[in-house]
């Protein structure tokens, strides 16, 4: 409480030297004691802060209403009538949680609604009350111009910074002493230069972010069990200011139900799914990280096509409980999203599985479900003329390159029927029958929501 008092203090220390620069001062302290008010006092004075921003009527402050609704003393009820009467928009829903779910739907549909100068202190004496670490991901500046994503849109998962522990350099040991995992059990594969290892979603579900060495290369593995999504990146960036591999953790904080990230190099914040930086310093720095090959696989299956892999260790360090089916349990059996996340479906629900790729020119993304039965997809992604292979049944799917050749599925296990006869499906690439090599490529599993709210127009699906 004193460092929201100290910010009050000097929020409300006199500037200026004109009348009209002095009362532009006093209109800015009062908006901010008023918008202090909605969490950091009684239910009495909370409301009188309602009353206070609806006579004010400037819909620039929805943002601070909505972040009261999640930690404040207010009536769910009433903060809806003064965001309706503020911003001129009728209550998406006037019952329960679903009240701030709603209108934070809404907020996400209007990003022409710009918070107050009051919003982002308000924001962080909130999240300093929770975790001060929160307040070293935000720089100082105009709310439109520290970030690359909407701040207002930046929630609080439920934890403290790292409150989901990061795996680093986890102990890895041989598939035949792995007996704690079962044969359906789903893990994520992992092949760089003959150095096969296996992460099972039970343990990572827990953890979310792995960092490790695989085949000489350093990789992150981030894994968003809110969108469903597992992705394996290049942490070897060329930046002047990087003189080793990143490191990554966890904000404990959700844009569109999608993980935030963070770099323990720079304390710069990351968007999980797209593997940039959007606040803080490496922010604007051009830098992308490279996605590379991974698959979703059942155990069984994966061990069984790459016998040498090693896997993780059940002794993490951490007390967790890593049985099969455990973690996240409900989420995944639920139709439902946790946080909110606008998205069309129009085309696929919310929580449909599909197998996205982005290429060179543009990204697509295909149903899960279109690989039902080991179906092989001959297709294109941006520039990239792609063969697709899988199984609904494990979530297993890779891509490769196919340079305008076709392929069909063959009886043989493990192959591919193609130019000249049978092609060898391995990790790295299509082996053809005299030793051609088509390259693999990266591709990852999510929910329809996270892929389409976040590659936007470039995805594309194909006609069923």
């Amino acid at each position: 409480m004193l460092r929201i008092l100290t910010l009050l203090a000097i929020l409300a220390a006199p500037v200026g030297h004109t009348a009209a620069q002095e009362a532009t001062t006093t209109e800015q302290q009062e908006l901010t004691r008023w918008t202090m008010a909605l969490v950091f006092a009684g239910p009495g004075t909370a409301a009188a802060a309602l009353d206070w921003l609806e006579e004010r009527g400037d819909p620039d402050a929805a943002a601070s209403i909505l972040t009261a609704m999640r930690f404040g003393p207010i009536n769910p009820i009433r903060a809806a009538e003064v965001l309706s009467t503020i911003t001129g928009a009728q209550p998406p829903s006037t019952e329960g949680e679903s009240i701030w779910y709603d209108w934070m739907l809404w907020q996400q549909a209007n990003p022409d609604i710009v918070p107050n100068e009051a919003y982002l202190p308000f924001k962080l004496a909130i999240y300093d009350q929770i975790d001060p670490q929160f307040r070293r991901f935000f720089p100082p500046g105009p709310i439109r111009e520290i970030a690359d994503i909407r701040v207002e849109e930046m929630a609080w998962g439920g934890v403290r910074v790292d409150g989901i522990p990061p795996l680093d350099n986890p102990t890895m040991i041989p598939a035949g002493e792995a007996d704690y995992l079962l044969d359906d059990d789903l893990v994520f594969g992992v092949e760089i230069e003959g150095d096969a290892r296996a992460y099972p979603l039970r343990i990572l579900g827990w953890h979310e972010m792995m960092n490790d060495t695989v085949g000489g290369r350093p990789v992150a593995l981030a894994y968003c069990t809110l969108c469903g999504a597992g992705i394996l990146y290049d942490t070897d960036v060329t930046h002047p200011r990087l003189s080793e591999p990143l490191i990554f953790s966890s904000t404990g904080m959700l844009y569109r139900s999608n993980k935030l990230m963070y770099d323990r190099q720079t304390d710069t914040v990351w968007d999980h799914f797209a593997g940039k930086p959007v606040m803080g310093s490496l922010r604007g720095s051009g830098i992308k990280l490279e996605v590379l090959p991974m698959v979703t696989a059942r155990w069984a299956d994966w061990r069984a096509a790459n016998p040498e892999t090693t896997v993780v260790a059940l002794e993490t360090g951490f007390r967790r409980d890593y049985g099969s089916g455990v973690v996240y349990a409900d989420y995944f059996a639920s139709e439902d999203l946790m946080f909110p996340a606008l998205v069309d479906e129009a085309a696929l629900k919310r929580k449909q599985r599909v197998f996205g790729l982005r290429l060179p020119g543009g990204a697509k993304a295909w149903p899960l479900e279109a690989f039902e039965g080991g179906r092989v997809i001959n297709d294109r992604a941006g520039l990239t003329e792609v063969v697709l292979v899988g199984g609904a049944e494990g979530r297993s799917v890779r891509a490769y390159r196919r340079d305008g050749q076709t392929f069909e599925s063959a009886d043989e296990a493990e192959s591919l029927a193609g130019p000249g006869g049978l092609w060898r499906i391995t990790e790295e690439a299509l082996v053809g029958p005299g030793g051609e090599r088509l390259p693999r490529l990266p591709g990852h599993l999510a929910y329809w929501f996270a892929w389409a709210g976040t590659m936007g127009e470039l995805a594309d699906l194909p006609a069923p």
